[in-house]
């Protein structure tokens, strides 16, 4: 979308860099206190319609998360009546957001980008994993694909530590290598080995 003046702000405009990522600028409000930066997930193709389910199930899953703003398509916009046009959200007190849009696209939901969860039991781990992987795949190395297509790396919170230590790093690599979801015991037993 060219810079211009929008219903939702006075200047915005979507770009693409050099590397092909997407960017979204706006004008900030500066009354309000939020991130420069912050992802958005634009569901398409087979996932779209499903922004507002997505972001009611994540919202469910984190703590300390609210749905803030959701803007419908409405009669005469450019896409399906009812569709997500632009939301804001928060997770665990991270800002995101999430559109619908039913315009034909080249890309859809990879590998290349994913959301990290580091988790400090294995109990954690254990209720990410179950719920994002419902409907979704598992894949090594924690990291999984929810059932909407968005990927997740679901990781202990020990692991840079256990990654940074170079006489334990290549023990707890070849026992994570075997793994999908993360065990945390494994993985220190693995640093205790010799």
């Amino acid at each position: 979308m060219p810079l211009g003046s929008y219903a939702w702000s006075t200047k915005y405009g979507w770009v693409q860099d050099k590397y092909g990522v997407s960017w979204q600028i706006t004008l900030r409000n500066k009354e309000i206190d939020e991130p420069v930066i912050f992802p958005s997930l634009m569901f398409i193709g087979e996932q779209n319609g499903n922004a507002e389910k997505a972001i009611n199930f994540y919202t469910s899953l984190f703590q300390n998360s609210t749905v803030d703003l959701v803007a419908k398509y409405e009669p005469g916009d450019h896409d399906i009546e009812g569709n997500v046009k632009f939301s804001q959200f928060h997770l665990d007190g991270l800002l995101m957001g999430a559109m619908d849009s039913s315009i034909p696209h080249d890309f859809s939901f990879n590998q290349g980008v994913s959301l990290v969860i580091s988790c400090n039991t294995q109990e954690e781990i254990d209720f990410y994993w179950l719920n994002l992987t419902e409907g979704g795949k598992e894949e090594r190395c924690g990291w999984c694909q929810d059932s909407f297509g968005v990927w997740w790396q679901v990781v202990p919170s020990i692991l840079s530590s256990l990654m940074n230590d170079p006489t334990k790093a290549t023990k707890v690599t070849e026992a994570f290598l075997k793994m999908k979801k993360f065990d945390i015991v494994e993985l220190e037993k693995a640093a205790r080995s010799n």
